[in-house]
């Protein structure tokens, strides 16, 4: 079957969606009910041994086809180069790092010089305070970091759609 890396991804999804759903229901099945007459007559009200047993089959089976899924894609990921050199692995990661250095940027950008006058018994004072950085450099930086973070968005796009066989 031929795929990339989107469709298997999609297709890691749903089956996750479709073992959680199964493993959650299987509990239901679990259990056998029945009524023990006094006379010692037994009359089975549940019987769910069928449907355990085929939900508990393909839960198994699921589970393996997954892992067989998720090796493919983590191969793929370390397979696939991008332009760079890098993996697609490593640049997600990359991507990743420069997602939290980029946020912690924009929240320095909030920060703002103050000046606050305190007035005590015997003293009055301002307490001044200035940030140490260039926001000019920062948001230099910033965009540069903005732009690297979208070009290697596009290559790993791009290298997503390349299809393999499975």
């Amino acid at each position: 079957m031929k795929t990339n890396i989107s469709a298997l991804m999609s297709l890691i999804s749903e089956q996750e969606r479709n073992l959680s759903t199964k493993t959650y229901a299987i509990k239901a099945y679990a259990i056998n009910t029945s009524i023990e007459e006094l006379d010692g007559r037994i009359n089975i009200i549940e019987d769910n041994k069928e449907v355990f047993d085929q939900y508990f089959n393909d839960i198994e089976k699921g589970t393996k086809e997954l892992s067989r899924l998720k090796t493919i894609l983590y191969q793929k990921n370390n397979e696939f180069k991008l332009n760079d050199g890098r993996s697609i692995q490593q640049a997600i990661v990359d991507n990743k790092n420069l997602r939290k250095l980029k946020s912690t940027f924009e929240s320095l950008l909030l920060l703002n010089n103050s000046k606050k006058r305190y007035t005590e018994v015997h003293n009055s004072y301002f307490e001044c305070r200035t940030i140490n950085f260039d926001s000019k450099e920062l948001r230099k930086r910033l965009q540069e970091i903005d732009n690297e973070i979208q070009k290697t968005d596009f290559e790993i796009s791009r290298l997503n759609s390349v299809e393999f066989e499975v």
